[in-house]
Order: structure tokens, then C-alpha cells, then sequence
């Protein structure tokens, strides 16, 4: 780190879910567009580890970085909008700053001191935001939760003590707020920002922006009366307006004048306008289609979050095709009850996504045979690779009772548990009644792709690497049984051991990979196989 690098923390106030990650990323690609260089950094108060073992129906996607940490949805927003890759150090809990101070204890690191939040905890969190920074112009932290919850009080009082410690002129307060419109009063309230800011400064934080969520335009008056009972510069209340598509949002905010009021703040160059073609391609794409086509997601967690780099996924392949992907969402028990018939006979893709557990499977493998028979093109993923081999070994192969031992133990086991793998030349070693959290095939794995199979052509080499994150694997003692039933198994570890890929060669578009493409995808860099997939989809929506 130099003394020249410059810290930017956001903090969220009023309610959850204002959406500081997108805020943040948007920050930070509007200061990437001024040429500065940025790095995102999330700090969850929740006691958790890590979100690995969460219920994604309640905290979302786990996202994966190319090390192997599971992180926070956030971190996806962070890479989607920089295209930088995100890595442990730039993800940190409660559970893992508690976990670090109790080690330090029982190793004897304090000396016999009494531990306690402040300095012990407090230390620990200004350590995380402080370590692993090379040449960096800004780091923007994002303090997870909403001002007022008591586990975020020792993030809210780390970071004052931060911005005393570095100085003023190198720290700023971004504050996200909402203004409710309440129908009855026919007006927007500005009293929960005002309490919002109020309950900040009792921290001995004095917000220097404040980012305004709101679903119409905020009168000037408003920003007046903002800035005035909150302490802080009428042109830096800044309009956070509800917008259509997340990709339209760095636009806006630098329309409102959010990275030209940091950088006047920190006295740096204003007169250079940043570069915001990339964004403007990219809206102009989102807002004029030439076409859309509906693709089905067959998923079993009702929480849309759950699939958040997946859906944004689907966007990119369709900016790269210049199509919008209406996506269909179906659950995957309405599959088991009311037949694959009757709820994919109107998509053009059927894409069945990642998933843990036994619910919902029969309705993933009545997709994967929808889609076979029907010649639509499917893409399987994790979970959705393992549920399209067992339909091919149930009704090509003639198993009946090809299964996961994931689902069952009474099965032949197609998929079965990982004990041992390979990663950087060390061999992994997993037991079935291990723990839960980070004990997956976790992060960036290679890949060798088969010379003249579909996949290779669509990476355009047969070299790859994708982030993974399972702990059940396709038995490729079956590879000659799923041969003959036409499916291929296209890509494989480096040792030839673990399938990565699967494909039919008897259908236009029928790709299943253990692996996760859609954490790499980006807006302005779509990952191919999400393009090709929404291609096929188009294509046989023209066929319809």
C-alpha cells in the first residue's frame, strides 16, 4: 500500500437490500473509467464462516473466486462491473475475524491481555482492510447489513477509527439511504434518511455522500432539505433512481455526478471526462433488442438471488447475440407434478442450474429428457450435468436406478461422493462424514477439452479453466455405457480421472459441465458458453 492509495467505505442505512453491492461496483467502474485503479472489498457482520453452508433462499448465491473463497453475491457484482478478480483477501465475516482473534488468544499471541471488540476485533478488521494492497488508487469497502444492527457496530467503529488514523483527505463516507413515497401524502419522506445519517453520526461517522434510493426523481428542494438536517453538500445528495437493467446504473450515477463529487473531494482531476463507451454500448444493446427469446431456468430455490450470476449470465449472452433472454423460472417440483409438457412447451433453452439435496431431483431429470427428445437446447450445470447423465443411463442406457448418492443409497451410483483430488499437485482427501464448509472442490480448476468436440469449438481451444464448487462427481468407469447412448464426455481433469463435460451428439445443443461458467461472466466479455447457448436458443426459436 502507498500513502497515496485512498479509501472509500459504504455503508447502508433504513432498510436491507438498497443494493450497496451494485453501488460500490458502480463506484468503482466509474472511477476504473478515469483511470484510476480499484479493488472491492466486502465485510459481512453475520457469525457465519463464510456463506458455503447458508441457505440460499435466504442469503443467495454463494459466489466462488478463482482461489477457492466462497463470498458474499456482492463479490459477483464487483468482478461483472471491474473484471477484477475478486480473492480471500477481498472477503472477510464475523465468523472469520472472531475465529483469527480466538486463535491469536489461544496461541498466546496478546500476552495475557483481556480480549475484547475494541482494540482486539477492531484491530482485526482494520488488519483485513489494510493488508494485501499493492498499488491501488482506491479501495472501496462495503460494510454488509444496515446501520443500527448491533452485529455491525465493531465494522461502523473500525472504519472511524481508520478515517482518524489515515486522515481525512485519504478516507470518504458514502452512506446509502431511502426515500420512501408514501401514495397518501402524495410525496417523498426524507425523515428516514435523516435518522438513518443521525444514528450514523452517534458512531462518529459524518457521511461526505449520501446515495438516495428512490423510485422517481427527488425534487431539489429535498436534496436542499437533505443536505441541511443531514450535514452533508446539496450536490452531494445524489439520486439513486430505480433503474430497468443494473447495467444501466454506472451511467446514472455519473450522470448524478457521484465519481465526479469523489474525485473533487479528494482534489483530483475533474476536468477528464471519464470513458463510459463500453456502458453506453452496452445500454444502447439492453434498450433496443433486435429480438427476445424465453429460456427456462428448471431451479428448486424460489429466492431468485440464488441464481444471481446465472441470470446475469443469460443477460450477457443475450447483449453478445443482441437479444433479451425473458427467463421463465420454474421450480423443478412443479416439473414432478405437472409434467415437463406443460411448462417447457413455450421456451426455446432449458437450462438447469446447480443445487444441493434430493428435492426437486425427478423434475431436473424430466427437463434434461424434455429436452433431449424435443431437440431444445439444454444447458446443464453442476447438478444439471449430473441429472442429464442419470437420464441418459435410466432411459438410453436401461439402468432404472441410476442415481446420485447424493440422493440415494439405495442406487447404482452414476454420481457419487469425491474423496481424493488433485489440486496444484497436492492430493485433497475429503471423508463422508466431514465438514460441510469449504470441503468442496472449491475455485479454479483446468480443463482439457476433446480436439473436434462442440465444446472445444465453442472455447475456440482445448484448454480451459473454470470455478467449481461440488463435492459429488459423474463415475467415468461409465464413460463407454454413456458412449453408446450418445453422449460424450467431451472434457476432463488434467488426469483423466474426473469428468468436466459432458454432450450429445445426436442433438443440436446439448452441453452439461460440472463446473460453474457463470462466475466469469462478464457485460463487456460474456462467457462463450453462454453465448453459444443463447445462439441455440435463438436459432430454434426461429425453427418454432
Amino acid at each position: 500500500m502507498t500513502d497515496k492509495t485512498k479509501f472509500i467505505f459504504i455503508t447502508g442505512g433504513v432498510v436491507s437490500s438498497l443494493g450497496k453491492g451494485l453501488a460500490s461496483a458502480s463506484l468503482a467502474a466509474l472511477l476504473q473509467a478515469r483511470g484510476y485503479k480499484v479493488r472491492l472489498r466486502k465485510l459481512d457482520p453475520y457469525l457465519n464462516v463464510d456463506p458455503g453452508t447458508m441457505n440460499p433462499c435466504q442469503h443467495g448465491e454463494v459466489y466462488v473466486t478463482d482461489d477457492g473463497t466462497e463470498a458474499d453475491l456482492d463479490l459477483g457484482h464487483y468482478e461483472r462491473f471491474t473484471g477484477i478478480s475478486e480473492t480471500k483477501y477481498d472477503s472477510v465475516t464475523s465468523g472469520k475475524i472472531y475465529q483469527s482473534v480466538l486463535d491469536k488468544e489461544r496461541h498466546g499471541d496478546y500476552l495475557g491481555a483481556t480480549i475484547q471488540v475494541i482494540p482486539h476485533v477492531t484491530n482485526e478488521i482494520k488488519s483485513f482492510i489494510l493488508n494485501n494492497i499493492t498499488d491501488e488508487d482506491f479501495i472501496l469497502c462495503e460494510i454488509g447489513g444496515t446501520v443500527g444492527d448491533i452485529e455491525g457496530q465493531p465494522y461502523l467503529e473500525s472504519i472511524r477509527q481508520l478515517a482518524y488514523e489515515l486522515g481525512r483527505e485519504r478516507t470518504m463516507f458514502v452512506h446509502l439511504t431511502l426515500l420512501p413515497y408514501i401514495p397518501t401524502a402524495g410525496e417523498l419522506k426524507t425523515k428516514p434518511t435523516q435518522h438513518s445519517v443521525k444514528q450514523l453520526q452517534e458512531y462518529g461517522i459524518q457521511p461526505d455522500i449520501l446515495l438516495c434510493r428512490s423510485q422517481m426523481e427527488i425534487p431539489q428542494n429535498e436534496k436542499r432539505k437533505i443536505a441541511q438536517f443531514c450535514n452533508v453538500k446539496e450536490e452531494c445528495v445524489i439520486a439513486a433512481l430505480d433503474a430497468k437493467s443494473i447495467y444501466h446504473v454506472p451511467l446514472a450515477y455519473s450522470s448524478e455526478g457521484l465519481d465526479f463529487q469523489v474525485c473533487k473531494y479528494f482534489h483530483l482531476n475533474t476536468e477528464q471526462q471519464p470513458d463510459l463507451q463500453k456502458w453506453q454500448n452496452i445500454s444502447e444493446v439492453i434498450t433496443h433488442p433486435e429480438g427476445e427469446v424465453n429460456i427456462a431456468v428448471v431451479g428448486k430455490y424460489q429466492l431468485q438471488e440464488a441464481y444471481k450470476s446465472l441470470a446475469e449470465a443469460l443477460t450477457h449472452g443475450g447483449i453478445a447475440n443482441k437479444f433479451k433472454v425473458k427467463i421463465k423460472w420454474i421450480d423443478a417440483e412443479d416439473v414432478e407434478k405437472q409434467g415437463a409438457n406443460t411448462l417447457l412447451n413455450d421456451v426455446s433453452g432449458i437450462l438447469v442450474p446447480g443445487g444441493f439435496g434430493a428435492r426437486g431431483t425427478e423434475g431436473k431429470i424430466a427437463a434434461a429428457k424434455y429436452a433431449r427428445e424435443n431437440h431444445i437446447p439444454y444447458l446443464g450445470i453442476c447438478f444439471g450435468m449430473q441429472m442429464a447423465v442419470i437420464e441418459t443411463m435410466r432411459n438410453l442406457v436401461g439402468i432404472k436406478n441410476a442415481n446420485s448418492s447424493e440422493i440415494s443409497d439405495d442406487c447404482e451410483a452414476v454420481v457419487g461422493l469425491m474423496t481424493e483430488w488433485d489440486k496444484d499437485g497436492a492430493k485433497q482427501i475429503r471423508h463422508a462424514d466431514g465438514d460441510l464448509g469449504g470441503t468442496m472442490r472449491l475455485g479454479a480448476y483446468p480443463t482439457i477439452l476433446q480436439e473436434g468436440s462442440k465444446i472445444s469449438q465453442i472455447y475456440k481451444t482445448t484448454n480451459i479453466s473454470e470455478r467449481h464448487r461440488h463435492r459429488y462427481e459423474v463415475n467415468i468407469n461409465y464413460e463407454r455405457a454413456l458412449q453408446l447412448a450418445g453422449m460424450i464426455i467431451s472434457g476432463k481433469s488434467p488426469d483423466g480421472k474426473l469428468p468436466e463435460i459432458v454432450e450429445r451428439v445426436d442433438h443440436p445443443w446439448f452441453i452439461g459441465v460440472q463446473f460453474h461458467p457463470e462466475l466469469k461472466s462478464k457485460p463487456f466479455e460474456p462467457h462463450p458458453l453462454f453465448v453459444s447457448f443463447v445462439k441455440a436458443a435463438i436459432d430454434n426459436s426461429r425453427l418454432i
